[in-house]
């Protein structure tokens, strides 16, 4: 019974980790992608539009933006997990600690390899934070909860709001260009690979549990 309860204790210690690492890193290459300045992710663009607009830092209006799709869940009848809570603000608080500590990057042969590295370091953070198993992000919540309520597919649902967050923030002054269109393309066969090297499987499991998830479960952290 010890033995198993120390495992258990183990693992959970482990999915903590991934956890919070995998937010702490989301933030940081969202941070990352800023200063490059050839373009951020979905809704990294609606969020450095509002920043842009209310003069609020990109972080914080990160967790505001975060809470509010939160209370979204309402109506849709979406439970929250410790990962979701903690979405809203880890990822907040990783990336304006970054910005205060990474200079912006000026010219393109800095600013492509720094655009190339914030996206790849989202894709493990994204690894880390789904192989967890706490909870999707506020933003994955709502559309899963939209699939669910609609009966229209994951990838619609994703699409049309991606789109329409996109489509915001560079109304409202947000940062669209190449790295937007690089992670996009990117972001889903980065995704697929470090959650396959980060998975946890369950105690006694041979299998790779995450690389077989359906696309209603295998979801991003945004």
């Amino acid at each position: 019974m010890s033995d198993l309860t120390s495992r258990s204790g183990t693992r959970l210690a482990r999915r903590l980790t991934h956890l919070y690492v995998g937010l702490a890193l989301y933030g940081a290459s969202s941070a990352l992608l800023v200063r490059a300045g050839l373009g951020l992710e979905p809704w990294g663009v609606l969020h450095q539009g509002l920043a842009e607009r209310t003069g609020i830092s990109i972080g914080v209006v990160s967790i505001i933006v975060g809470a509010v799709v939160l209370l979204l869940w309402i109506p849709i009848r979406q439970r929250p997990g410790l990962g979701t809570v903690s979405n809203v603000f880890a990822v907040g608080i990783a990336m304006d600690g970054t910005l205060a500590l990474v200079p912006d990057v000026h010219g393109l042969g800095a600013q492509i390899p720094v655009t190339a590295a914030g996206i790849v370091l989202n894709g493990v953070a994204t690894g880390l934070y789904i192989s967890a198993r706490f909870g999707p992000g506020p933003r994955d919540g709502l559309m899963t909860g939209l699939n669910r309520l609609t009966g229209r597919s994951i990838r619609l649902v994703r699409t049309a709001l991606e789109v329409a967050v996109v489509v915001t923030g560079f109304l409202l002054g947000g940062s669209l260009g190449v790295g937007t269109v690089l992670y996009a393309l990117a972001i889903g066969p980065l995704a697929q690979f470090f959650l396959r090297l980060f998975d946890l499987p369950a105690p006694g499991s041979r299998t790779v549990a995450v690389a077989g998830r359906t696309p209603r479960e295998a979801i991003l952290p945004r």
